[in-house]
């Protein structure tokens, strides 16, 4: 028989650990159900867009209808310190692999070679870590964005004008990639648009105050290039029209937009001539795959560079592997298409 005192240390020290369990719970999201032999740890990189929010979506179905051990989700809110704290935790709780979609890519080394070291392989959604090891990073091709919308303006603007480029955060792959491939594709086929590159950290207030004070100086503006419509789209359009310079496609003063993301408010818009275009970025494949791939990563699978069975390429990057994904050019001719993702999402 225990002493009193032994007994009560015990408890007290039972109850502690209850606690902190409890807490850990009530900060992260309740799908799947974590504890078996591979489970999932996934992470949600924020909550403040569109696109992610519609991602967050396919995943939390795909959990259920694929029959995935996830453990609770958790969501980084675009802070690398939170998500190394969320990893933390998977590692913690027994994930046999992570789902993260990191906003800073070179911030995230040492958290991915901790992993690494620990034998639990990562996947990476979205975004293509600058150093350490992933399993998979599925991605759709973010120079062929930057590609599309200048090939898609220049022909709008018939080789001339001024473009305002609302580009993401720099120190993200996807902000670089677009941002280098617009600024190519520009300089090298139509060297008499005039770029305004405004850099906005993926914010919408930044974007819309920069905006703001371009217009100002440059009010014969006639062409935007948004890198994401899920933060830049509603913004953007709520500037224009303040100004009144936000005129239907097709009459006069119209300034010709193209986005990214393919969010059903991008649609609508296009559909009312209240923007141009979009490149549809793949949120329900974003997410099957990366469920995919996590689960095969969690059972020891492996892949190797070629040709997919699902239209895409897998291609080798110097830490790992990368799925990219198909994203269609969306304008007026093909954006009631029922195959496109912003046409089946419930908002």
């Amino acid at each position: 028989m225990k002493p009193p005192r032994i007994r009560s240390t015990v408890a007290a020290a039972t109850a502690v650990l209850a606690v902190l369990l409890l807490a850990t719970a009530c900060n992260r999201e309740s799908p799947g159900s974590g504890g078996d032999k591979s489970a999932i740890g996934i992470d949600l990189p924020r909550s403040d867009s569109d696109f992610w929010n519609s991602y967050a979506q396919y995943l939390k179905t795909g959990i259920k209808t694929d029959g995935i051990d996830a453990l609770p989700l958790s969501n980084s809110q675009n802070d690398v310190t939170k998500l190394v704290a969320n990893v933390q935790v998977f590692q913690n709780t027994g994930a046999k692999a992570v789902v993260m979609a990191p906003q800073d890519t070179g911030a995230v080394a040492s958290t991915l070679e901790t992993l690494a070291s620990a034998k639990i392989p990562v996947v990476s959604v979205d975004t293509r870590p600058d150093k350490g090891p992933v399993y998979m990073v599925v991605r759709a091709d973010n120079r062929a964005y930057g590609t599309k919308a200048c090939e898609f303006l220049g022909k709008q603007l018939g080789g001339r004008g001024k473009v305002a480029e609302l580009q993401g955060a720099l120190d993200s792959i996807n902000g670089r990639d677009r941002s280098e491939a617009f600024a190519e594709c520009m300089r090298t086929k139509f060297p008499k648009i005039k770029v305004f590159e405004l850099p906005t950290d993926w914010k919408g207030d930044v974007a819309s105050a920069k905006l703001q004070s371009l217009l100002a100086q440059h009010p014969d503006l006639n062409g935007i290039y948004m890198q994401a419509g899920g933060v830049f789209l509603q913004p953007t359009l709520a500037l224009l029209e303040q100004k009144g310079l936000l005129k239907p496609a097709g009459q006069k003063g119209h300034i010709s937009i193209i986005s990214n993301d393919g969010i059903p408010q991008e649609f609508d818009a296009i559909r009312k001539g209240r923007i141009d275009a979009t490149v549809s970025q793949p949120a329900d494949l974003y997410a099957k795959y990366a469920l995919y791939y996590a689960k095969a990563a969690a059972e020891g699978k492996t892949f190797q560079p070629g040709a997919t069975d699902h239209g895409s390429t897998i291609i080798k990057l110097p830490n790992g592997l990368e799925d990219q994904l198909p994203a269609p050019l969306v304008t007026k001719d093909n954006v009631d298409d029922k195959t496109l993702w912003g046409n089946n999402i419930s908002r």
